[in-house]
Formats: structure tokens, C-alpha cells, sequence
């Protein structure tokens, strides 16, 4: 059995990593299928994300679970003035208000049919933000879009805010696994909310339809940082990285769905 100073030391060598790649960076060491309530540190947008969860959904609100951390100084931002801390909120509703998600998909499709799902987003603080399609606009009981019958057919194409190709965080997956993934993440994301400079990105699925007839459900999610978009909003290590000043668990992300859609397969 390990002593306790080996433990110690063992836990510090794995949080090394984790704290360089993992959230608010997006997943880059996970190339896989996720669904939203992976992304339990979020805030949400507004209670229609969490319907049906009673008293639950108005904690996750971002006014509560974020911004008014910030106004009340509490965790990092106590280094903020009051003045700073109200720019910062202010500077974060904007990001938030410009921040979408839109899906053009086709309103029919024949049975068994390809087409593809086209997801453009504009916004998020970066310098990654997460795109999914799922089977419901729902912060804990969305799936994965296969769950409602679709399947995706190969890879998807994640076109960056300088409209290059992005394969990269793709090409992560080995080779002997397929690569049609539901969710990705995009890179090179950059907002500045100080300017009202916001970043623009699209992902585009192809997805094959049922082979029985009738009407499918589809949506899609975006996950994205605040914080990154102020100089306010973070703090800069030793080693130069940025790293968010709420903390990883400081709810600065966000879950932002798109409107429900309805295909007809016939």
C-alpha cells in the first residue's frame, strides 16, 4: 500500500495535466460522444434549458450561478475592484447576448436518406468551444442524435473562425475507430467583448435517416467560456496560460441550445 506522502505526490503528478488540458480548454483528450449534463460546472442561458426540474433550474441560471459570484467578490474575483467586478459582469451579459446557435437541416428527407446538418455558431470566450447534436434542447436529459434514430455518416467538418478545416482534434481518435462523431470541438475561437468582436465557426454533420417513416426529433447544443472574453476574466500562470478567474469550478461556462426541430422521414 502506498504512505501518505506517496499519495501526495502521486495525485499532484496527475493534476499537472489535468489542469493544462481539461475544462475550460475543451476536451481534448476525449474524442467521443457526450451529451450535456457532462458539462455539470455550466450555467445555463435561461430556466427552458432544465424544464421540468422545478426548484433545480432556477440554481443553474447564469445570473445566479455565475454572475452574482462575481458582484458579491466571492472566489477569485475578490481581487477585483467593484467597479471591475460590474465591467466584468457587464462585459460577460454581452458576450452572452451575441453568443447563438443555428441548424439548417432539411425539413423532410426520404427514408434511409444522407443530408447533411449544417451547426453555425458565433461567440463563446474560447479558446475552444464544444458543438453537439442531440435528440432534445434539454441541459439533463438531452442524448446523442443517434439516440432518436438519425445515425452520423462519417466525419463531421469543423470549419474554424478563419475558415480553414479542422482536423486535428478528429484525427486524436485511432485510426482502427470510426470517426462519426456526434460532438466536436472547434479551435482557434476568440471573442473580445470589450470591442464587440465576436467569433464564427461552423460544423457541418452528415446524417443518414430512419428506414421507418415519421417524424424525428433534432438539436443542437454549444458549450463555451465567458470569462477568457475580458481581460478582467482571467488571470495568467508561470507557465503563461490563461486560466479563467472563477476557477474550473466557477461556473463561467455556459449550455446554449438550439430550437427544436422536427424532420419528416418519409
Amino acid at each position: 500500500m502506498m504512505s501518505l506522502r506517496s499519495l501526495v505526490a502521486f495525485a499532484a503528478v496527475l493534476a499537472v495535466p489535468a489542469v493544462a488540458a481539461a475544462y475550460p480548454g475543451g476536451t481534448p483528450n476525449f474524442q467521443t460522444n457526450v451529451a450535456p449534463f457532462c458539462a455539470g460546472c455550466h450555467s445555463s442561458r435561461d430556466v427552458d434549458a432544465l424544464a421540468g426540474t422545478g426548484e433545480r433550474a432556477e440554481k443553474e441560471v447564469a445570473e445566479k450561478k455565475h454572475i452574482a459570484l462575481i458582484l458579491a467578490g466571492s472566489k477569485g474575483y475578490a481581487d477585483l475592484s467593484d467597479a471591475d467586478r460590474a465591467m466584468l459582469a457587464d462585459q460577460i451579459r454581452a458576450l452572452d447576448k451575441a453568443t447563438t446557435i443555428k441548424v439548417e437541416a432539411p425539413a423532410s428527407a426520404a427514408k434511409g436518406a444522407t443530408f447533411q446538418v449544417t451547426v453555425t455558431v458565433t461567440g463563446g470566450a474560447g479558446p475552444v468551444v464544444g458543438v453537439m447534436l442531440l435528440d432534445r434542447p434539454h441541459r439533463w436529459f438531452g442524448r446523442p442524435i443517434s439516440a432518436a434514430g438519425w445515425a452520423v455518416v462519417g466525419p463531421p467538418v469543423i470549419i474554424g473562425p478563419d475558415g480553414q478545416p479542422q482536423t486535428e482534434w478528429l484525427s486524436k481518435r485511432p485510426d482502427g475507430l470510426d470517426r462519426n462523431l456526434s460532438y466536436v470541438n472547434v479551435t482557434g475561437v476568440s471573442s473580445d467583448a470589450a470591442t464587440e468582436q465576436w467569433a464564427s465557426a461552423k460544423v457541418i454533420f452528415n446524417l443518414r435517416a430512419p428506414d421507418r417513416a415519421g417524424t424525428y426529433p433534432l438539436s443542437a447544443a454549444l458549450l463555451y467560456g465567458t470569462e477568457k472574453s475580458s481581460v478582467l476574466g482571467y488571470t495568467t500562470n508561470a507557465m503563461g496560460w490563461k486560466e479563467v478567474r472563477g476557477g474550473l469550478t466557477g461556473s463561467s461556462g455556459r449550455v446554449l441550445f438550439a430550437p427544436l426541430q422536427s424532420i419528416v422521414v418519409e
